[in-house]
């Protein structure tokens, strides 16, 4: 009996950070304990008091049963609450919030409900795989936008072609963006959202670094500040709160969105589980363990960009995000390489993994990605390695 892929899994390849893994597990079997700066999945605990209340809602929901598929009422509350003193805005828990199970689960699914075989997505590239790969699963197409560094790493959607607006449904932007660290001025956030409403197309923004900026006057702005209307925004707690391995997350924007997007998410999943909920609840009633957050990724920032500068390399200090993209003089994959010496042995992230070609070029060449999550001891072990780095 042959077993073989679908056609739509063929077509997408092995996910890039998965390949990051592997890099790490032949060091590992020769016996090198590499320093990892490849995928961005914090190292640092839950904080003890998310931990704690955790618990006790296990013991506080001791009753068995599926969760809210769109999220607990209370959860969608405190949604709306965080986003009223974040960013100033009023939001409708009941019709424009519903969870997710993390940021990744929503992006990946949310074009099943909008795209029909052949419709467009205007998917900025480098970027994160699951904008463009959820796109081919509901037989969409990605029409890729290259972020790069002339442009400030924001799409030029002045660009666009006319045929391609036009069957378009869905305009994927991200900021503080993954894996450039590039923000958005408010400028070009009221650009989205009239490219979007002149063209008839929804703008997802993907705002899962909002919370990862270093200095106060660079805080991130929400697209939903200026538009609900053919709006949506996904964010989570994974990096803001140390909870990846909670997955929780939402969505929220147009309520007409959201009503098709639960309509998507009740055939998929079962929803995050309600004690889950009730941890994320607790995570944003404080506002602390971010501002250490923070201070903790600064500091790690500084130590990774300081040595990369005395090892000769452009100045590619990072205003938000866990990220460094930082510029080299050489093929992507060939530093990458470079650092895996095992006298250096640091796991980055080509650029070019995580970026799709665009009339022939790749905007994710001659860059790699510096995910800041080591301890500050590593990533001061890392940056003595790095500085005597022959280049």
């Amino acid at each position: 009996m042959r077993i073989e892929a679908s056609k739509r899994v063929h077509s997408i390849g092995s996910y890039a950070f998965a390949d990051v893994d592997k890099e790490v597990g032949k060091l590992k079997e020769k016996g090198i304990e590499p320093i990892d700066f490849g995928v961005g999945d914090p190292k640092e605990p839950t904080p003890g008091m998310i931990r704690n209340y955790t618990k006790r809602a296990v013991d506080k929901r001791r009753e068995s049963g599926y969760p809210s598929y769109i999220g607990c009422a209370e959860f969608r509350q405190k949604t709306a609450e965080w986003n009223k003193q974040r960013f100033g805005i009023d939001l409708d828990a009941e019709s424009e919030v519903t969870s997710t199970v993390g940021s990744k689960e929503g992006i990946f699914n949310f074009s099943e409900g909008f795209l029909n075989p052949g419709d467009y997505a205007i998917v900025p590239t480098p970027g994160y795989p699951p904008w463009s790969r959820g796109t081919l699963f509901a037989e969409g197409r990605a029409y890729f936008v290259p972020l790069l560094k002339e442009n400030d790493f924001l799409p030029k959607l002045s660009e666009i072609p006319a045929e391609i607006a036009k069957k378009a449904k869905i305009l994927w932007i991200n900021y503080p963006n993954n894996p450039t660290s590039a923000t958005a001025s408010r400028d070009f956030l009221k650009e989205a959202v009239d490219f979007g409403q002149d063209n008839e197309i929804i703008v997802a923004s993907d705002e899962a670094y909002s919370e990862f900026y270093f200095e106060e006057g660079d805080k991130p702005h929400s697209i939903l500040e200026y538009a609900r209307e053919g709006i949506v925004a996904f964010n989570s707690l994974s990096k803001r709160s140390f909870m990846t391995t909670y997955r929780v997350g939402w969505a929220a924007g147009d309520s007409r969105i959201i009503d098709i997007f639960k309509k998507v998410k009740t055939n998929i999943d079962s929803g995050t589980p309600t004690f889950i909920q009730d941890a994320a609840i607790a995570a944003y009633s404080d506002e602390s363990h971010v501002k250490q957050m923070r201070e903790s990724y600064k500091k790690k920032r500084d130590y990774i960009c300081k040595a990369l500068r005395e090892a000769g390399l452009e100045d590619c200090t990072p205003k938000a995000t866990m990220y460094i993209w930082q510029k080299i003089p050489m093929d992507s994959v060939e530093f990458a390489k470079k650092l895996l010496d095992p006298k250096t042995a640091c796991v980055v992230t080509p650029g070019n993994w995580i970026s799709d070609a665009v009339n022939g070029l790749n905007p994710g060449d001659g860059y790699v990605r510096f995910a800041l999550v080591p301890t500050i001891h590593e990533c001061k072990l890392a940056a003595e390695r790095i500085r005597s780095l022959e280049i």
